[in-house]
């Protein structure tokens, strides 16, 4: 129910709309010192309603940070490619479900996740413990858990409206919670330990 009433909203937002709250939320995710020091982060091509990651893609990129993409797999996991601007990604479409774009370039496997610093969820919903409704498919679960088996704990952070920062949403005992939520009117950290952060490069 929560995850369709989060949809409708977001399905009504214009194009414009989307638009400039992708710039505001660069420029916020800019101050999360995670994200200033970070030499890898995975990340994703929003599409239709989500809040908008394109500004911050290009703007990491352009500090020479490697920026890595997902590519969904059949099994709806994620295999991942190296973002190289905005020409270097290519429209997919899965057949009764959506479309996404994707990084053109090389696969690197599902195990490229292991090398980032940050991992840029894309979400729903937030809840005040800081635990993400995400779309239901489980693919971010599946990175999330290759994470922990590998004993690396990137900073976990996601983009949402406002609108997004919810009293609770249902989780499961495998589920944990995000470190920052970035949103247009600031950020919003959660006691899930949030990480510093690696040393800036000198």
């Amino acid at each position: 129910m929560l995850r369709r009433q989060l949809l409708t909203v977001r399905n009504g937002l214009t194009a414009d709309d989307v638009h400039k709250t992708s710039l505001v939320l660069a420029t916020r995710a800019r101050e999360l010192p995670e994200l200033s020091g970070a030499r890898t982060v995975a990340a994703y091509v929003s599409v239709g309603g989500e809040p908008g990651t394109r500004a911050l893609l290009d703007d990491l990129h352009a500090r020479g940070v490697r920026v890595l993409l997902p590519v969904l797999l059949a099994d709806d996991d994620l295999d991942w490619g190296a973002y190289d601007g905005p020409g270097s990604l290519v429209r997919v479409s899965r057949p009764g479900r959506f479309t996404l774009l994707e990084p053109g370039g090389a696969r690197l496997g599902p195990d490229a996740v292991l090398d980032a610093d940050v991992v840029l969820l894309p979400g729903l919903a937030v809840d005040g413990r800081g635990m993400r409704l995400g779309r239901g498919g489980g693919s971010y679960d599946r990175a999330l858990a290759r994470l922990e088996r590998a004993g690396v704990d990137p900073a976990r952070v996601v983009l949402l409206y406002d609108t997004e920062i919810v009293a609770r949403v249902p989780d499961a005992a495998h589920d944990r919670p995000v470190h920052a939520v970035v949103t247009p009117s600031g950020v919003r950290r959660f006691g899930g330990g949030a990480a510093a952060g690696p040393a800036p490069r000198g």
